[in-house]
């Protein structure tokens, strides 16, 4: 058996990070704002609508960035759950069916497959919520993989719906911490 993972304990809280996006979308938009210190001379020569565009492709990469961030936080609670639950060998239904499953990948578990799809089958009125997520994890891997094809996800994504599933699913799963 491998030796147990250590835990970083630089674990993204998703409230957090929500203020630092807010921070960098208010920095963003005061760069591109004629109130800037530095804008006569950034866009000298620039028309109105080319600072505009430039401002909205920051502002949509932000949008982003931020998204594949939660996601990721949420992806880290969900498998240090798995961790923490196997470990401690506890002994709910959940905590059983993921036992079974480290004994065959340990710290390799696969996210959709293995994690979700347990809490999925045991945990009540979760059905909804890891459908959500499961969604959202597509639109993460298209982010993570360089956005070089045409997703098919059923749904528009940004960086607010993520939020807000995101804080639901963490609200609504009693996930074991570091």
């Amino acid at each position: 058996m491998r030796d147990r993972l250590r835990f970083s304990n630089q674990n993204v809280d998703i409230q957090s990070y929500a203020l630092h996006h807010q921070d960098m979308e208010q920095s963003l938009r005061l760069y591109f704002s004629s109130d800037a210190s530095s804008f006569d001379l950034r866009f000298a020569g620039y028309q109105p609508d080319k600072v505009r565009e430039e401002m909205d492709t920051r502002l949509n990469e932000l949008e982003f960035a931020s998204a594949l961030t939660v996601l990721a936080a949420v992806e880290g609670a969900f498998r240090i759950d798995y961790l923490q639950r196997c470990y401690r060998r506890e002994r709910d239904p959940i905590s059983k069916k993921l036992r079974a499953i480290y004994k065959e990948r340990q710290d390799r578990a696969r996210l959709e497959e293995d994690i979700l799809n347990i809490w999925k089958q045991y945990a009540n009125g979760s059905s909804r919520i890891i459908g959500d997520l499961i969604g959202a994890f597509k639109f993460r891997d298209w982010l993570a993989h360089g956005r070089y094809w045409v997703p098919k996800l059923g749904r528009k994504y940004d960086y607010l719906t993520i939020y807000a599933l995101s804080a639901r699913a963490l609200d609504s799963f009693p996930l074991r911490g570091p």
